[in-house]
């Protein structure tokens, strides 16, 4: 910066031919310019200018140098103008990474109509369930379920992440329908294994007081696909616990009953997250997405302290 200002200083002097003048351009002293450009002389051991007690005239170095350093000022001027125009005007390519389910079920139903909303915003869509570094892979926005920790990072909570309990009507025809923690041993399971942690999905049954707890049950087939998990659900091969994202479009068209209310898991992390880059200045672009992503997810009832399943009631009666 002390540099930017001495080269300000010099060009307002070649413009004016007087320290003085450059010194009301600039809003400073006639010293702080006199010996800006003595220092730029001593850096580039060159006479920018000759001095005489009656005039300034600038040597033919310090025009040569004059005319560079104008168009470098100029262009970073330029630049600076367009970097800011482009931080407050929603244009440019967004990039956004996706959870594999979330990003097949609710953004793919959302971005067309974003798209015509914003026609100059270009995407460049990832589905991945690996929570990869968004900042060396260069990604605006990702849509993740879980807490990533990472103090280089913003997360902003979409939505609590609710399970349901979900079964075929077939399943359920030629299975009988289970009523009791002791019934659901003697059922078909299918399990989720979390791919970055290899570990399974917890279960949560509610006790003979109607209270969700922790269950230990043989999983039938195990996926670490979601949407794999639910097809085969759909294709009675068992009962999983679908998240509400999941379960949503098989309740609506009845390929999938729900046997229980909602569960919300203990864990203070879970739920779905918008995570981001910190920094001073949020880009225009990243700002009207999740404003938009917010306001849609609002519309069909989910918010950062629900979702639609805490209201569902088409549950299976016993």
């Amino acid at each position: 910066m002390d540099k930017l200002r001495a080269l300000e200083m010099f060009l307002a002097t070649c413009d004016s031919g007087s320290f003085a003048y450059a010194a009301k351009a600039c809003k400073t002293d006639p010293s702080t310019v006199s010996k800006a450009i003595s220092r730029l002389e001593a850096q580039l051991n060159l006479t920018l200018f000759q001095r005489s007690t009656r005039q300034l005239r600038i040597t033919d170095s310090g025009l040569h140098y004059a005319n560079t350093v104008r168009k470098l000022v100029q262009e970073l001027s330029d630049v600076e103008k367009e970097l800011r125009h482009s931080n407050d005007a929603p244009s440019g390519t967004l990039r956004i990474s996706s959870a594999a389910c979330y990003g097949h079920l609710y953004l793919s139903q959302i971005l067309p109509a974003f798209c015509k909303r914003y026609p100059d915003i270009k995407l460049e869509l990832e589905i991945n369930d690996l929570h990869v570094d968004i900042i060396d892979n260069n990604i605006d926005i990702a849509i993740r379920t879980g807490f990533v920790k990472d103090s280089r990072l913003i997360a902003r909570k979409l939505s609590p992440m609710d399970f349901l309990t979900c079964s075929s009507p077939l399943y359920l025809k030629e299975h009988g329908t289970p009523r009791t923690y002791q019934d659901f041993e003697h059922h078909r399971w299918i399990g989720f294994r979390i791919k970055e942690t290899h570990q399974l999905q917890p279960i949560y049954l509610p006790n003979e007081h109607g209270e969700f707890e922790l269950c230990e049950l043989n999983r039938t087939h195990i996926t670490d696909d979601g949407e794999s998990m639910a097809n085969m659900c759909v294709s009675a091969m068992g009962i999983a616990q679908l998240p509400h994202f999941l379960a949503k479009q098989h309740l609506e068209n009845g390929a999938l009953l729900s046997l229980y209310p909602h569960i919300r898991p203990p864990q203070i992390d879970s739920g779905v997250f918008a995570i981001y880059p910190k920094r001073e200045y949020l880009p225009a672009k990243v700002r009207v997405f999740l404003d938009f992503l917010i306001t849609t997810l609002e519309q069909q009832g989910e918010s950062t302290q629900q979702t639609w399943a805490q209201h569902y009631e088409n549950i299976v009666k016993f």
